[in-house]
């Protein structure tokens, strides 16, 4: 009989969260040692790194994810990884006349081009094991623009496609990869907007729920994801998004 009472249980499993060292990365990692992982909390910032594996009781990795060379490196020295979580991004919020080659190679470099080393790096080492989960932090961006976002939407759209394409390739070896695509949550990343009362309103009423979502509410599609309760599901992109993607503009009928 299947042990329904364990789904959601990781004990015994190695999780590596990159960008651990804030927001959705740092819930992420406080989620998983919840259910019973071991997690590396690997970020480029060390101290932040260090805090989060203080909070999340785990251990602080000092990572890179922009030198692909690193990022070998600690596929090699992290050893057994059953789990990896990658949330790093950034975003220039400017309209596509406006940005510049560095704007857009810097984009790119990290959302994209990242992306495809850490999978790469960690992928081979479960493919060898024959078991694993990846998961990759995307966007609604992915299905939705808006003007002064589309390089950064570009990222993660092909990030959906990046790890569609893994799932295909490394599923006949146990390996299983999927994106999660949150709304708009209240991050270092979204301060910007957060600032601004009327953009932050704007966003707000964009989802059928009339908020932003918090870090922490990513949480548990990563359990989800990470462990037995999905065992049947890769290639796929669980949106979190409040609602956002499934309404088509905010006209109230009359009662």
């Amino acid at each position: 009989m299947p042990a329904y009472e364990k789904l959601f249980r990781l004990d015994g499993r190695r999780a590596v969260v990159v960008g651990a060292g804030s927001g959705i990365g740092r819930e992420c990692a406080r989620a998983l040692t919840a259910h019973g992982a071991e997690v590396i909390c690997a970020d480029r910032d060390a101290e932040s790194a260090a805090l989060t594996a203080q909070m999340a009781d785990g251990s602080p990795y000092v990572l890179d994810v922009l030198d692909p060379s690193a990022v070998s490196l600690a596929a090699a020295e992290l050893g057994d990884v059953d789990i990896l979580v990658f949330t790093a991004a950034t975003n220039v919020r400017k309209r596509l006349l406006d940005y510049t080659q560095e704007e857009f190679d810097r984009v790119v470099g990290l959302n994209l081009a990242a992306s495809f080393a850490m999978v790469r790096a960690f992928g081979a080492g479960m493919a060898e094991r024959g078991r694993g989960s990846i998961i990759g932090f995307s966007s609604i961006r992915a299905y939705t623009v808006e003007p002064g976002q589309g390089v950064y939407a570009a990222t993660k759209s092909g990030l959906v496609q990046l790890l569609r394409t893994a799932a295909a390739e490394l599923g006949p070896r146990g390996v299983r990869v999927n994106a999660v695509a949150p709304g708009v949550v209240e991050t270092p990343l979204t301060a910007q907007i957060k600032a601004n009362p009327e953009w932050y309103d704007a966003y707000a009423a964009k989802s059928a729920l009339g908020r932003w979502a918090r870090p922490e509410e990513m949480a548990g599609a990563v359990v989800y994801l990470a462990g037995d309760a999905a065992s049947f599901v890769t290639g796929s992109c669980l949106i979190v998004d409040g609602g956002w993607t499934a309404v088509d503009g905010r006209f109230e009928p009359p009662n």
